[in-house]
């Protein structure tokens, strides 16, 4: 399977769940606004999802695939499952012991995700996050059969399995939405979230079965596959997860900010999250098995990574340089359309642009960075990422915690425009990872990026496009909140998206080109119907 359909297919699943997700967080908004209660649901969250995502996608994306698929490249189908059972196992086991310590522990995590809730909230956080926590290990085995998916080039279910989670908490807002005062009805949306993890997990188990027939659960002792997997493993856990524990660190100061600032924070995150997800993680799961599976001489083998690392550069920056225009320009209808309904107000969504907006600093580092720290860890090299993970971490609690407190009081404005020091800050130190990431991966295999030239093209074309937008944006009024909002961003964006096309396809840009083949082809084939 090709990179680019295989990061289609990954595209698909992404695209699919995290649009469902907006729908999720959408829908919350509406029956909770952006107060206290909302708050304790997105801090009781943020614990099991940081620890789910630190111990499941990312460890196992970067430790396991690149072994496993190794193994499947050679061809040693029963060695590949054999890793696959073990590590199953021990994740089973590791889970199950995080589980039981954090629901003891609950109030120490609670009291570091949320230093600034009063004492009701912490109190109504503590009884969310016992709920939630033992879906940490549903999802990490959802994660598990991701990876062994993603191995056997079975992208799409992997990626679209979230839809379930996320169709179990819609259901429950909906049936109790408007019945159940708020804290009853976040506590029935807790569970229903612990019954979501598990439906994600069991529509991926059959087919899990079918492409790994010889799976079988055991420890894997002196099996030297399943060493190799858990010396990868710790640097990985750090390493690769280096974006959760920022994203932490970001909630716990949010908390300290103003009422509604997690909760903000929380749904901006999710709107900046989409096209790093939609694009930079879709080409960099469907790059991460291809490259952990190439063998030859070491020069062979750098100049394919180079290769491959280069379109695929491209191919994010095509995609996320606009995103981060159109974040800019029209962060307010995008945020009206989604959250504008109910109890949250028209102020929350101008608060959540302007957090939106920070965001947009950091887009393309972010989703590039990713790329080349998956390179290192197709190359089996996991120390260096962990290196300059740590340096972000660093920087991530020091300028945030400046950002968030100090800015807006020495800027004279008010304390919520925090989240905006926040989200730009986290941009800045993502760029410094970014530049240490590609300079030590040009040391190693070559100078891999993509050229100044064509960058500008992109960055100009995505300026017009803005503005653009930004004009139709002026003439629809200022509808932001509402179904009236779903129109002012269904216009804006499409004129956005059309003009920033037909400027690339006229500079000559590739990208743009087999976009318009694509749309041309299937525009065809229906006619032809």
């Amino acid at each position: 399977m090709g990179g680019g359909r295989a990061a289609a297919l990954v595209g698909i699943g992404i695209l699919a769940s995290r649009v469902l997700g907006l729908v999720r967080q959408g829908t919350f908004s509406h029956y909770f606004g952006a107060g206290a209660v909302a708050d304790a649901f997105n801090a009781a969250m943020r614990i099991p999802n940081f620890l789910q995502n630190l111990f499941g996608e990312g460890v196992l994306s970067a430790s396991f695939i690149p072994v496993y698929a190794g193994l499947i490249g050679r061809d040693e189908r029963e060695a590949a499952d054999r890793v696959a059972g073990a590590v199953g196992v021990l994740l089973a086991l590791t889970t199950a012991v995080l589980t039981l310590a954090g629901i003891v522990a609950t109030p120490l995590l609670v009291r570091s995700v949320a230093v600034g809730f009063d004492a009701p909230t912490r109190e109504l956080t503590i009884q969310l996050v016992r709920i939630v926590f033992p879906g940490i290990g549903l999802l990490v085995g959802s994660a598990w059969c991701l990876g062994i998916l993603n191995s056997h080039r079975r992208f799409l279910l992997s990626y679209l399995s979230p839809v379930a989670w996320n169709l179990v908490i819609i259901g429950a807002l909906v049936a109790w939405g408007g019945r159940a005062a708020e804290a009853r009805l976040a506590t029935i949306v807790a569970w229903a979230a612990v019954a979501g993890s598990a439906l994600q997990l069991l529509v991926q188990v059959p087919t899990v079965r079918r492409v790994a027939p010889l799976l079988r659960a055991s420890l894997g002792r002196g099996d030297p596959n399943v060493r190799q997997v858990l010396r990868s493993f710790a640097p990985v856990l750090v390493g690769r997860g280096v974006v959760q524990i920022s994203s932490y660190i970001d909630s716990s100061l949010a908390s300290l900010v103003a009422k509604g600032a997690v909760t903000v924070f929380t749904n901006a995150q999710s709107l900046s999250l989409l096209p790093g997800s939609l694009f930079g993680m879709a080409v960099t799961a469907a790059e991460l098995p291809a490259m952990a599976s190439l063998h030859g001489a070491s020069d062979e083998v750098a100049r394919q990574l180079c290769a491959r690392l280069a379109r695929s550069l491209r191919r994010i920056a095509f995609f996320v340089v606009p995103s981060a225009a159109a974040f800019l320009a029209l962060g307010d209808v995008l945020a009206g359309a989604v959250f504008g309904y109910g109890r949250f107000t028209r102020t929350d969504v101008l608060w959540v642009w302007a957090t939106l907006a920070g965001s947009s600093i950091g887009l393309l580092a972010s989703t590039q960075g990713r790329l080349y720290a998956s390179t290192f860890y197709a190359l089996k090299d996991t120390r260096t990422p962990l290196r300059f993970a740590l340096v972000r971490i660093a920087l991530t609690l020091i300028l945030g915690y400046l950002a968030a407190r100090h800015v807006p009081r020495l800027l004279g404005i008010d304390p919520r425009w925090g989240t905006v020091g926040l989200t730009a800050s986290a941009g800045i130190v993502g760029w410094i990872e970014y530049a240490l990431l590609r300079g030590a991966l040009a040391a190693r295999i070559g100078a891999v990026g993509v050229p100044a030239r064509t960058m500008t093209r992109f960055w100009l074309a995505a300026a017009v496009a803005a503005g653009v937008g930004w004009g139709t944006k002026l003439l629809l009024g200022s509808m932001i909140r509402g179904p009236a909002a779903l129109v002012t961003a269904a216009v804006t964006c499409g004129v956005f998206g059309a003009t920033y096309l037909a400027i690339t396809a006229a500079l000559g840009e590739g990208e743009a080109a087999e976009l318009l083949a694509r749309v041309r082809a299937r525009v065809g084939a229906r006619a032809r119907r």
